[in-house]
């Protein structure tokens, strides 16, 4: 094994909740709801799915169907997709869209899993490659860095820089090609099967972890050293 491919929300990563993403937008306009009034808005976004990182819809709207499906194919789609989103949804001012917006982009709105940086510095220090492949509209290498993680990860690959997302092969092999690996020696990490999975197309090795809140998730990525670890064991067996 000479390479992990990582996921970025719901992997390494995760998003606020839905109420405090609310609330900081509230704090940080000046725009006023009651509690009762914030925790039903936080609901309803929510269930329309308007939080990139966050749930996904319960229901998308036919209108909306073909821009949802490539939302991560440009930050033009993914800002398009999701403040149509979250226009489904009565908000004191107008503007409050796209604000919520851009505080999802804000490093200070993600906080890592607790294990993502002891893994990734161990992956380092072994020397394997580490690529973060994601179906996104924005930059988060600002994240990466806010939280001291940058420095581990070799290559970012981001849907909406390529203008395809994942489950396309295309997406890997960019990744693959920038660290200089073979799809048979590399591990994709990630929370969606249908979207991480199509790394398998390519030969890859795939494992999947659950995209939990932070405090329900302490140690998932540890599994990670552990497979790394048995498949390059099989390769340079220990002499007898």
């Amino acid at each position: 094994m000479t390479a992990v491919l990582f996921d970025f929300s719901g992997t390494l990563f995760r998003i606020e909740s839905t109420e405090s993403w609310l609330r900081a937008v509230l704090a940080e306009t000046g725009a006023a709801l009651s509690e009762t009034e914030l925790t039903q808005a936080a609901r309803a976004l929510e269930a329309a799915g308007a939080q990139p990182g966050g749930a996904l819809p319960v229901a998308v709207p036919a209108e909306l169907s073909d821009m949802w499906a490539v939302r991560d194919e440009s930050a033009e789609l993914h800002r398009a997709a999701y403040t149509a989103m979250s226009r489904r949804v009565m908000l004191p001012d107008p503007a409050l869209h796209d604000a919520l917006y851009e505080r999802h982009m804000d490093p200070l709105a993600w906080t890592p899993y607790p294990d993502a940086a002891p893994v990734l510095r161990t992956l380092r220090e072994h020397g394997i490659g580490v690529g973060v492949v994601s179906n996104i509209g924005w930059d988060p290498r600002p994240v990466f860095r806010e939280h001291g993680l940058d420095a581990y990860v070799d290559t970012y690959v981001l849907s909406y820089e390529h203008g395809v997302q994942k489950p396309d092969p295309r997406l890997f092999t960019v990744a693959l090609e920038a660290l200089g690996a073979g799809a048979a020696e590399t591990l994709m990490v990630g929370d969606s099967r249908p979207a991480d999975g199509g790394a398998a197309a390519l030969g890859c090795r795939v494992h999947f972890v659950d995209h939990l809140p932070v405090a329900e998730r302490p140690d998932a990525l540890l599994a990670v050293l552990d497979l790394v670890g048995a498949a390059r064991r099989q390769v340079t067996p220990t002499q007898a």
